[in-house]
């Protein structure tokens, strides 16, 4: 059967990303062209290698059949022509990562993993912890939760208690938890992290009427510019409370969930995939 190798092509960076957007990406054409080869194909083929959903492309029997034939040839294609080159094929991963552990966790040691794998392309995007792994073409993402997220594989990194955090000032009045009820009171967009505090602390947990944010990052500003007091994750901000611009009054902390490495679950992981999870899971432990 005569079928076009760009039609493969394709179709096999389509299905490794699951979008037709983050195919065209790598494969420097539009999105159009990317869907209009798939569609060539799968009309040669006389078989439907995508379901198309609202949030991105699932795999057929058929496609879930075909890719991994297809995957080991163009690896092999590329490794052989790697070596008239003598260089290794580049790879590019897209991890997307909520801001708070890019900055407090990943960033201070993405180095070793780009040291250790210089042939992938780690293409890194933030997020406020909601994230759309197929409509955004992300590889992975790292978000904080309790794991339970539909058609999702979920491996844990790292746990991140919440403890008070606050400002050098404002760290002179709190003699004891019961003088956090006099401060305002900074909040994140999960509202059941201040009444699991206060329910540690043994206080009744006051009507919350502080500001709210959707990143830790601004959270933890506000904090230090004394616009109030919040609970954050010190582990991700050790550098801001060695600086003395954040303090911790409190041993108190309260275990709201951790941070997970996420894929669709019905995704096979690539080489890069492995090489990164693999790195990331030893990292964390």
């Amino acid at each position: 059967m005569d079928l076009p190798l760009n039609a493969l092509r394709a179709f096999q960076v389509s299905a490794r990303h699951l979008s037709f957007t983050r195919a065209a990406d790598e494969l420097n054409l539009t999105q159009s062209a990317v869907s209009q080869h798939v569609k060539n194909l799968e009309s040669r083929l006389g078989v439907s290698l995508f379901r198309r959903v609202p949030r991105g492309l699932v795999l057929t029997d058929e496609g879930v059949a075909l890719l991994p034939v297809l995957s080991e040839s163009f690896n092999r294609i590329e490794t052989a022509l790697a070596g008239y080159r003598g260089t290794v094929p580049k790879q590019v991963l897209s991890v997307g990562v909520v801001g708070t552990f890019a900055v407090g966790w990943l960033l201070p040691r993405i180095h070793d993993f780009q040291a250790q794998h210089p042939h992938i392309e780690l293409r890194l995007s933030s997020n406020n912890n909601r994230v759309d792994l197929a409509a955004e073409g992300l590889d992975f993402a790292i978000r904080f939760g309790d794991g339970n997220w539909h058609g999702v594989d979920a491996r844990p990194l790292l746990s991140a208690p919440l403890s008070l955090v606050c400002s050098p000032t404002a760290a002179r009045r709190l003699r004891t938890p019961r003088d956090t009820l006099f401060e305002p009171l900074l909040r994140s967009y999960r509202p059941d992290e201040w009444p699991a505090w206060f329910k540690a602390a043994e206080l009744e947990p006051p009507v919350l009427t502080g500001s709210m944010f959707d990143s830790s990052m601004v959270l933890a500003d506000a904090v230090a510019q004394g616009a109030g007091v919040a609970l954050l994750p010190v582990r991700l901000f050790e550098r801001e409370l060695l600086s003395g611009r954040l303090c911790r009054p409190f041993a108190l902390e309260v275990d709201m969930g951790r941070y997970w490495l996420t894929r669709i679950a019905s995704r096979r992981e690539d080489e890069a995939m492995l090489a990164f999870s693999s790195w990331i899971l030893r990292q964390s432990t």
